[in-house]
Formats: structure tokens, sequence, C-alpha cells
């Protein structure tokens, strides 16, 4: 079958819609219809030749859509369900799969087929994705049925953003109720953090970032107190802890500054979480002493640490509870088109989610099996 789909072709290269060829499902995979795919920072990271030098790229990795057709050997999904897509389906089969640690699996199942231009190049997908596409094929594990009431425009943000940001809170630092907490960058990610402490019960939430419009999207997220970015930033926060520091501090940046200043913001016993993907040649130096001292724990969260087959269902109900307001997090809808602009707008920090909708409406419905 024939594809539209978002590709750069070189380093720092422009996205642009191309048609591709997809073959059918393999064995393990199944075809998806997308329905919305949101725009994440990591599409950047890909385009600048970050994460990778394997050009050409096909963008995206946040997506929902409907499976169409499932390969061989496939129970679930079926065809017809309502699905998030996750690039961290647990592979089975790795060392922390067998001690049942399937949420550090170490190598996240990704599907075989891949798509290919009128050349015969086969595109290298985003995180095993490929989400800026009019359909895709992933391994059976990357599709999550989810509740069919949960818009595709917010579904699509649970594979990635809502999952990393909430997970880092509930999963990662399992933050307490009643603690403090530090959100270093209001991104697609730190407003999820934002969001994920306030499901916690935090009871103090401070949004740090250089941008005035994003402090004030994290006050109607839910944050307490808001900051500026800046060098003196651990020491306002300690300032306003009465000298404490918090409990817990989330680096959603990713440069030795700002993690530094999460360590240094720190509570005794506090723990740092860096989420934020670093720069390639980018080091952390920490005056060891007063590390040691304040016996503070610095963590990695790598997608929230999540079990997406558990936590995406889990995230979409708490939404439609009410629990989680992710309407708020998507600024706007786009077309496949529009990726160059968006990526222009997350740099200038005029949105917190871009979201490509592609046509289509999911079923409202089961199918008849």
């Amino acid at each position: 079958m024939e594809i539209d789909a978002v590709v750069v072709r070189e380093r720092n290269g422009p996205p642009r819609v191309e048609r591709l060829s997809l073959s059918g499902p393999g064995m393990g995979e199944v075809l998806v219809r997308v329905l919305a795919s949101g725009v994440c920072h990591s599409d950047l990271h890909y385009q600048a030749g970050a994460l990778g030098d394997d050009f050409p790229y096909l963008l995206g990795h946040e997506g929902a859509g409907v499976v169409e057709a499932v390969g061989p050997g496939v129970r679930a999904p079926a065809e017809g369900d309502y699905v998030a897509l996750t690039y961290r389906a647990p592979c089975g089969e790795c060392r922390f799969c067998r001690s049942g640690l399937l949420h550090h699996c170490a190598r996240p199942a990704a599907a075989a087929t891949q798509p290919e231009d009128g050349s015969g190049t086969v595109l290298t997908r985003a995180l095993d994705l490929g989400t800026h596409a009019t359909h895709l094929i992933v391994a059976a594990g990357q599709a999550v049925p989810i509740p069919r009431e949960c818009p595709p425009e917010v579904a699509c943000l649970l594979g990635c953003g809502v999952s990393t940001g909430v997970g880092a809170v509930l999963n990662t630092a399992r933050v307490r109720p009643g603690s403090s907490v530090v959100v270093f960058g209001i991104g697609g990610v730190g407003a999820n953090v934002i969001l994920g402490a306030r499901l916690a019960r935090a009871s103090l939430i401070i949004a740090v970032d250089v941008a005035g419009q994003k402090l004030e999207w994290a006050k109607r997220l839910g944050a307490t107190h808001t900051m500026s970015a800046g060098d003196s930033v651990a020491a306002q926060i300690r300032d306003l802890t009465g000298g404490d520091g918090v409990g817990y501090a989330f680096d959603a940046v990713g440069l030795p500054a700002t993690l530094s200043q999460s360590v240094e913001s720190l509570e005794y016993r506090g723990t740092a979480v860096l989420i934020g993907l670093p720069p390639a040649n980018a080091a952390l130096t920490v005056p060891m002493l007063p590390y040691f001292f304040n016996g503070s724990s610095l963590r990695v969260c790598l997608g929230g640490d999540v079990l997406p087959s558990r936590d995406l269902p889990l995230l979409a109900r708490w939404y439609l509870n009410g629990e989680l307001a992710l309407d708020s997090l998507v600024s706007r809808c786009i077309g496949l088109a529009g990726l160059e602009d968006a990526f222009r707008a997350m740099i200038e920090g005029e949105v917190l989610r871009s979201v490509v909708r592609l046509p289509g409406e999911w079923p409202s419905r089961p199918p008849s099996r």
C-alpha cells in the first residue's frame, strides 16, 4: 500500500510529506491507521541528527489510531481496536523482562516491516514508530487498546509526553502526598510532570522556565509557584521552602545547568530526576561533599518507567474521570504539511503540543468480531 508520511532526509533538513510504500504486517505485527500524532521535541533531535545519523528519518513517535489488519501470530490487539502507540513495549525476552521487570525492558519490541521510498530506500522510523504518517506497522505490543471515549488528540499524547511526565512522578520518583516538587522546563513533558505532581497530591509545585508564557501555562496546570530560570533559582527555591529545599526536583530540560540546579534544590534525602535528553557532550559536575552529606539521590527517567499495557489505559481513564487535564496540553491541531511551522512554534515557546490530526474517525463501538 501507499502512505503519506513526514520525512527528513539530511541533518537539519526540512520535514517534507512524501509518498512511501508499506507492505502488510508480518509475524507479530499490526497495521494501524493513524488518527493523530503529537509533535514532540524528540522530533527536533532526529531532524538535527542528535539521535543518530541514519537518515532519512520518518518522524513522529506519539500516536493513536485504529488497527486495520493484524499479522500472523497476533492475539491482541484485534482488527478495529482503538489504540495508543508506544515505543516502550517490553520484548519479553531480555533479562529484565525474564525477571519480571517489564517496565525496565532493555530491548523494546519493534516491527521488522519498514516503509520504503520510490527508490527502495528503507526509512528509519523515529523510536521505531514513525507516527507522522497516514498508516504504520508496529509490533503488536506497541499498539495498546484504550477507551474509545478518549479523543485522538489526547490519546496520541499518552505514549510519550503524558506517560513520561506523569510516570516520572509516579513511577520513577514515587512522589509522596504532601511533598514539595520543582519542575525545570515547562514544555510538553514538564507540563505533564506538573499534572503528575497534582495526581500525587504534592502540596508545593514550583515551575521554572525562561518563558513567561510557559509559567502562565504552569499556573493553569496546577503549579503553586513559578520562577524565572536563572543562576539564583536554587537559592530562591531554598528561600521559598524555609531553607530546606524540595523533596523532588525534575529536570525536563536536560542541560548540565538545570540538572545541577535540580540537585542543589533538594532537601535532605531528596531525589532529583533527569528526564530531558542531554546534548551529546554534556557533563555534570557536582560538589561531592555537600552531595554526600545531603544524602541526595539522582535518577534517570526513561519514558516514565511505564508498563504500557497497564499504564496507557490507566492514564486514559484518569483523563476521562477528570483527574488529568490533558485537553489543556493541546495548543493546536495541524495537518501533515504543518510540521515545519510546528517546529518553529515549539522552539519559540508558543505551544505545549501541536498535534497532527489526520482524516478519519475512530470507532464509537467495538466492531463485530
